[in-house]
């Protein structure tokens, strides 16, 4: 037994995440590199998405109650928020994201390449 105590990280994560689910997002690094895909889901804890189509694993699962015959699944895993950039809806083209306030005071996604603004 160790002499150490070691407590989880106790970071706590605000909505600082600039892509959403259904935004079309651009793959940066990986072996998918260059492609792109619709976000499936968005995981601020861990700073991860889940895109549709991309970084593919096989599952190997066992016949159980839910699913008779077992089998290899395909299934998208989550990515790191690092490995891909918001795609300019329109212009098709990767793009940093960054929040401005409008003025009525409400906060939207604005794109720095093109200063569009991406929240409707």
């Amino acid at each position: 037994m160790s002499k150490f105590k070691f407590q989880k990280s106790k970071i706590t994560v605000k909505n600082k995440m600039k892509i959403k689910k259904g935004d079309t997002v651009y793959i940066r690094s990986g072996k998918d590199k260059g492609k792109q895909g619709k976000v499936l889901s968005v995981l601020p804890e861990r700073r991860c998405v889940i895109v549709e189509k991309i970084n593919i694993i096989k599952k190997h699962t066992k016949p159980n109650p839910k699913m008779q015959q077992g089998g290899i699944l395909e299934k998208p895993a989550p990515l790191n928020i690092s490995k891909v950039m918001l795609v300019t809806p329109g212009k098709n083209k990767p793009t940093r994201v960054g929040k401005k306030l409008l003025k009525d005071g409400t906060w939207v996604r604005y794109s720095r390449k093109y200063e569009e603004v991406l929240d409707k």
